[in-house]
């Protein structure tokens, strides 16, 4: 059977190429971060940040502007599937970070609750995140940590490598970007970029952007960013603080909350405060957690607590104060 005239031809000459060139889409998180349809990987060492740092730039993909020092020039449809946190607490931590940008992501952010179990190193699992990303239409979709979504031996280039294709496929078949949390290895030097991922020669052959967290101190909250781009120079390093207030990022010496906004307790940072408490908890630990990460008076505070009981944030089991779950 003949080729039909009309189909376009795969081989162009150079003239051809040039005259038909479009010009590449703009990336989704500037400068450069995570081209459209392109996979950026986060690593960093253990408890760094990497979660909340992820969270961010989700909330900030799906409301668009400025956060954590990027630049997203417009909203997108985001999907996360992370493996972490039990879905009421992790929905506590996006409480407490969406106060920052109001209901902006509200319908532009999607969360996967039923990804546990869920293999992208296995058909069923892969056809399940699948068909997440197209009941959420996503235009990014956020898998963290990568660990908890496959059963391979992470030291096996094979494994990893067959890993890789089955990401690979997941971007093609949604037309997503991926946003990928990944462990670094434990003899990682100091100043590896994306060598420091574990499984790393497979990673570096579907990866376009890689960015690692460093904790310059243990005491403060602060986190130095290092990037690696396969398409663009390297960003220069940079530090953001965490204000621990917002779970919110921002370039070390600016303050992403304003004074204002952290005057009033809500019925979901007393929920909050009760999981970093330990549930269950007396009032008076309760009270001074929420006093300390509210940064609110005392009185404010047992307003708070009560607001929280009566409208089923919180138990109160007694003497002492638990979570509904």
């Amino acid at each position: 059977m003949s080729v039909s005239s009309k189909s376009s031809p795969s081989v162009l000459s150079l003239a051809e190429l040039l005259t038909d060139r479009h010009a590449p889409e703009p990336c989704l998180i500037e400068p450069g971060l995570l081209p459209s349809q392109g996979i950026l990987f986060i690593g960093g060492e253990p408890k760094a940040g990497k979660s909340l740092l992820a969270a961010n730039l989700a909330l900030a993909l799906a409301s668009g502007g400025d956060h954590a020092g990027f630049n997203v020039p417009s909203p997108r449809r985001v999907l996360i599937c992370q493996f972490e946190l039990p879905t009421p607490q992790f929905a506590l931590r996006l409480a407490t970070m969406r106060k920052l940008i109001g209901n902006r992501a509200d319908s532009t952010l999607f969360v996967d609750t039923r990804v546990g179990g869920h293999l992208l190193s296995s058909q069923a699992g892969l056809d399940h995140f699948l068909q997440s990303a197209r009941s959420a239409k996503a235009e990014v979709i956020v898998i963290d940590p990568l660990y908890s979504s496959h059963d391979q031996d992470e030291n096996d280039t094979r494994a990893m490598a067959a890993l890789c294709q089955s990401l690979l496929r997941l971007r093609d078949a949604s037309g997503a970007a991926l946003i990928i949390i990944h462990h670094i290895r434990k003899s990682a030097g100091r100043y590896e970029l994306g060598s420091a991922f574990r499984g790393s020669s497979a990673l570096h052959a579907v990866g376009d952007s890689y960015l690692l967290l460093a904790r310059p101190s243990a005491e403060i909250p602060a986190v130095e960013l290092r990037f690696q781009f396969r398409y663009a120079a390297p960003l220069p390093s940079r530090t953001l603080a965490l204000d621990t207030v917002s779970l919110w990022f921002s370039p070390s010496g600016s303050s992403s909350v304003p004074p204002a906004a952290r005057r009033k307790a809500e019925p979901a940072d007393v929920a909050r405060a009760l999981a970093d408490a330990g549930s269950p908890a007396a009032f008076t630990q309760l009270r001074q957690r929420v006093i300390q990460s509210a940064q609110c008076s005392k009185r404010t505070a047992d307003l708070a607590i009560r607001r929280a009981r009566d409208e089923g944030f919180i138990v109160h089991d007694g003497s002492q104060y638990r979570l509904p779950f």
